[in-house]
């Protein structure tokens, strides 16, 4: 989740994480975050620091004495080091100033992600079919597959739920931003990419009327 009030800033930032393969919400203020966190569930929450209603080290602070152990990335213009240590006395994991290069703070954002999900096994498999979710790597019987981040992230939301058939709204809120028209046929596109990369026999299955599913009879 990325909670800036920048209107352009958030946009550069929420586009670059969802081009990376991250599904991203977004707020412009402490109180919207706020509801939006207290009903899903992240691997990481960025805050811009200084927000319309408050700092947001003092929310992550009282979050953390609550228990909520979100990874955090702070974004801020303040730079000195009584700033940074505050950050991360408060409860922050990494701190980024601006201005920054968006490529850093995604890999910043990708560290942080994994370190929430460490809990979850980091080799997902489905008969030939092995994720390494640590390297980001697809293989079917050995063989590296060439996917793209929307590819990887749509096999991996499958692969958590392998058995279980997942519906195209799932999927667009799992792994596209909160801007795709969920009208579109972006899933199909991609669904259609992934059975020809995966390859036979096919693993990858339409469930009528349901959506997609990993593994099972077609």
């Amino acid at each position: 989740m990325v909670v800036e009030d920048d209107d352009d800033l958030r946009l550069a930032v929420t586009t670059e994480l969802g081009g990376a393969g991250f599904e991203v919400a977004q707020a412009g203020d402490i109180a919207s975050a706020d509801e939006v966190l207290g009903a899903r569930e992240f691997d990481c929450v960025v805050f811009d620091r200084m927000l319309p209603d408050g700092d947001a080290i003092d929310y992550v602070h009282r979050r953390r004495q609550q228990g909520w152990a979100v990874p955090v990335l702070f974004l801020t213009a303040r730079d000195t080091i009584a700033d940074v240590v505050a950050g991360f006395e408060h409860g922050g994991d990494d701190y980024l100033v601006k201005p920054f290069a968006v490529a850093e703070m995604t890999a910043r954002v990708r560290t942080l992600a994994r370190r929430a999900g460490s809990g979850r096994p980091s080799v997902l498999r489905h008969a030939d079919v092995v994720l390494d979710s640590a390297r980001r790597q697809v293989r079917r019987a050995g063989v590296l597959l060439g996917l793209t981040n929307r590819e990887y992230a749509v096999l991996e939301f499958l692969m958590t739920r392998a058995g279980s058939a997942v519906s195209r709204t799932d999927l667009i809120e799992h792994c596209w931003d909160s801007s795709t028209d969920p009208m579109s046929n972006v899933v199909d596109v991609v669904i259609k990419r992934l059975r020809g990369k995966l390859g036979e026999p096919e693993v990858l299955h339409t469930v009528r009327g349901r959506g997609y599913r990993i593994g099972g009879d077609a």
